[in-house]
């Protein structure tokens, strides 16, 4: 071994080339047609945080995707179900292929798409992509969390709204990258509650940077951003309580007015708000709602973590895991999911809510 081989790649297994985000995107690229809703989509999602648009914004989906047939089956049924209520709800649905971790784990269908721990990155970016498109050209907007900023540029023309994940709203590198996504950006507030980690990435994602990324040929190059106008805050509870009650609505607009930011919040009814237990979904839509229909104009939507069926799954060697429940956190099953969904519609309708 020469001395020069111990200065790099000393913990480093292997490597290997990806295709480029050009190459991925012409195998599964969008129609004309897919990529103008896409557009229409994401004009929509800003109107109603300018207080200009009468609907009310609905992300609701798996916790995270391990299964392209059980998420395309999932799409289907939540488009018949968008067009049921879609003269007052805007619904996404969650197209989450990166998890981060606490500590160890499943990394999410980009990372680990054959659920083994092999890791073959390569096809999980093209698996996930191939999801993507299917949804979209369904006639469903897609959101997803962005953890890796390099596997962004890969999917990142099909996606109506993204989220920076309580774990990453701190990091420089994702509120830079944030300020150059095309699509509004919601940062959710630190694990233990904190909201004001939220509003200064809010703050930095809005203003111009640079900074280095991957270009469609697959070359490093450097990004000049705009700064992001429509990034916003994403209530989802803290370690020591929940944040989506009227208390907690209305100090976070104080706060943002003070700030000059825009004060439109989504509430995510799991995670922390419902204390980690996918059953009490339920309860913080109720609070939630309770506030729609008085009248609370600073929450522009809510989400929902649902599956086709309810609870959630581990994954052990040898076994195959059902296709339609969650193999990450418990999600609620498609029954619940449609019961909660006409609930938010008929008191969305019944209060006016959404526009100023």
């Amino acid at each position: 071994m020469s001395y020069f081989s111990k200065l790099n790649n000393v913990n480093i297994r292997s490597v290997s080339a990806l295709p480029s985000p050009e190459e991925v995107r012409q195998e599964n690229q969008l129609s004309i047609a897919a990529g103008a809703r896409v557009v229409a989509a994401r004009r929509e999602l800003m109107d109603i945080f300018d207080g200009k648009s009468g609907r009310f914004v609905v992300i609701v989906g798996p916790c995270s995707i391990h299964d392209r047939d059980a998420a395309i089956r999932y799409a289907e049924k939540l488009k018949a179900l968008s067009d049921r209520v879609s003269d007052r709800l805007m619904i996404l649905m969650r197209c989450y292929f990166e998890k981060p971790r606490t500590t160890v784990g499943w990394k999410g269908l980009l990372t680990d798409p054959r659920l083994d721990d092999s890791c073959d990155i390569a096809y999980g970016i093209r698996l996930s992509r191939e999801i993507l498109t299917k949804v979209v050209e369904l006639g469903l907007p897609a959101a997803t969390e962005i953890l890796d900023p390099v596997l962004a540029q890969y999917i990142a023309d099909c996606i109506t709204w993204t989220a920076i994940g309580a774990r990453t709203t701190e990091a420089q590198t994702h509120r830079q990258l944030a300020s150059g996504l095309s699509m509004p950006v919601g940062f959710k507030n630190a694990t233990d509650g904190s909201t004001q980690i939220a509003i200064d990435a809010v703050l930095a994602a809005r203003s111009r940077h640079s900074f280095i990324g991957v270009l469609d040929d697959g070359s490093v190059g450097v990004f000049r951003t705009k700064g992001n106008p429509y990034a916003h805050i994403v209530m989802r509870g803290g370690s020591a309580h929940p944040n989506y009650g009227p208390e907690y609505v209305a100090y976070l607009r104080v706060v943002l007015e003070r700030a000059k930011l825009p004060t439109g919040v989504i509430i995510d009814c799991s995670h922390a708000n419902s204390g980690k237990d996918f059953r009490r979904q339920r309860v913080a839509l109720d609070g939630v709602l309770q506030q729609v229909a008085s009248g609370e104009k600073t929450i522009r939507g809510i989400m929902l973590e649902s599956n086709l069926k309810p609870g959630c799954q581990k994954l052990e060697p040898g076994r195959e895991p059902d296709p339609e429940v969650s193999i990450t956190d418990g999600c609620i099953g498609w029954e619940e999911t449609e019961e909660l969904v006409m609930k938010t519609w008929e008191v969305v309708k019944k209060s006016g809510a959404g526009g100023n």
